[in-house]
């Protein structure tokens, strides 16, 4: 099993991320679960969703303590968020940052760390606006490029059939997002 963690804020669309990516890897025929934990409801505030990919039945029902990766859609939270807390050794982090990934300093091996500049590539298709990005869809399209848990052609056919809003620039996010990893 694999269970991924975004951590986000309200507005950036890490619940939708979240069940994006179960949609795609239900659509690979693996078992899936996707859920949000809410603190203070509000536009801006904290938001951590989950995910879980597996080929036999999920029959946890808890959220993920031990994740084999954390998707961080707001840089800023590495301020006042311990996004590292119950990593695994393997784990990966995928963070929205036009920063290098050696930049940040996680105590992990640099091959561990992805980034990719989510915020430009959603500005660019004119997701949500310049103080209020929404990236969640540009992650997905670079999680897909850094993890064997799903295709980039999946993440696609999902956003297509989840997203009602902008589908096309949302599409074109995810392409672009996915060929502009980097790898520390």
């Amino acid at each position: 099993m694999t269970e991924i963690r975004f951590h986000g804020r309200g507005g950036q669309g890490a619940v939708i991320a979240s069940r994006i990516l179960a949609l795609a890897a239900f659509k690979e025929g693996r078992n899936v679960q996707a859920f949000p934990f809410f603190g203070v409801e509000r536009r801006g505030a904290p938001v951590t969703a989950f995910t879980r990919i597996a080929s036999r039945e999920i029959r946890i029902r808890s959220q993920i303590y031990q994740p084999d990766c954390v998707i961080v859609l707001d840089p800023g939270l590495l301020k006042t968020v311990d996004i590292t807390r119950g990593m695994k050794k393997n784990s990966v982090i995928l963070i929205n940052s036009e920063h290098s990934p050696s930049w940040f300093k996680f105590g992990l091996s640099n091959d561990k760390v992805f980034t990719v500049d989510a915020q430009t590539v959603a500005l660019k298709y004119g997701l949500g606006s310049p103080a209020s990005p929404i990236v969640n869809t540009a992650v997905l399209g670079a999680f897909a490029g850094i993890s064997p848990e799903v295709r980039i052609y999946s993440i696609i056919g999902s956003i297509e059939e989840y997203v009602f809003i902008k589908t096309k620039q949302n599409v074109m996010a995810a392409k672009e997002a996915y060929g502009l990893i980097k790898k520390g």
